[in-house]
């Protein structure tokens, strides 16, 4: 049995805590899904400071994005190294493990390529769009059996707000020979309801598309861990 243990054990240097507690050998016995969210982090880490345990700089890190690991993904490079102990290096550690992480989600999403739902459109995009600190525009393009031709990013704006070019959204639609288009933005301030400019834009461009024999099927506002769907709300 160890002799060090809780506060007093967390404040040493991990090399000094039981073998059985130290993060990287507890993932090796006893499996990932043991570890705590700052367990993991710390090993993302790799080592804290002089006076700070890997797993104490861990948990300030969460600490500083509301215990939220999707708050954490929101964090850009400045505000991880404004925290004390988080150097350029380790910050680049954990925002490249936050940046595989939503590469998963999107590789995962691609497996299903068929999209038959918000649901469906919803899981393609977010790893995109849910951590972002400005608004973006994308377009998901879909074959006549809803099969995902392609999936773009049309613009780029600020915190509130993002432009729309119809023409070149079109263009790309008939070279890429779609049928139906999905609209998707995101609002950074994590509402879902749509701004009155959300809904003029998405009628103004399910007008212009039937003129090109298109269909805009829906679009999906993505607000962190939900989302808003203008189809399932009879809008469209």
């Amino acid at each position: 049995m160890s002799i060090m243990s809780g506060e007093y054990q967390n404040h040493l240097p991990i090399k000094c805590w039981a073998e059985d507690e130290r993060p990287r050998e507890k993932l090796l016995t006893k499996g990932k899904s043991a570890l705590s969210d700052a367990e993991l982090l710390a090993i993302v880490l790799g080592s804290g400071t002089r006076r700070t345990s890997a797993v104490d700089l861990a948990r300030e890190l969460l600490e500083h994005s509301q215990n939220n690991l999707i708050e954490l993904g929101k964090q850009d490079h400045g505000q991880l190294t404004g925290i004390r102990g988080i150097g350029p290096a380790k910050a680049l550690l954990v925002e490249a493990a936050l940046e595989l992480g939503r590469r998963r989600q999107f590789s995962e999403a691609l497996q299903k390529a068929q999209v038959c739902s918000s649901q469906d459109a919803y899981q393609l995009v977010k790893s995109k769009l849910q951590d972002l600190s400005h608004e973006e525009f994308w377009v998901l393009f879909l074959s006549k059996s809803n099969k995902m031709i392609a999936l773009e990013n049309f613009s780029k704006g600020g915190l509130t707000g993002t432009v729309a070019d119809a023409r070149i959204i079109f263009r790309r639609a008939l070279d890429c020979r779609c049928t139906g288009l999905i609209l998707i933005h995101n609002h950074p301030s994590g509402t879902r309801k749509p701004s009155n400019q959300d809904v003029e834009l998405t009628h103004k461009m399910k007008q212009a598309a039937q003129h090109l024999d298109l269909a805009v099927l829906d679009h999906i506002i993505v607000a962190d861990d939900k989302y808003y769907s203008f189809a399932d709300e009879g809008l469209l």
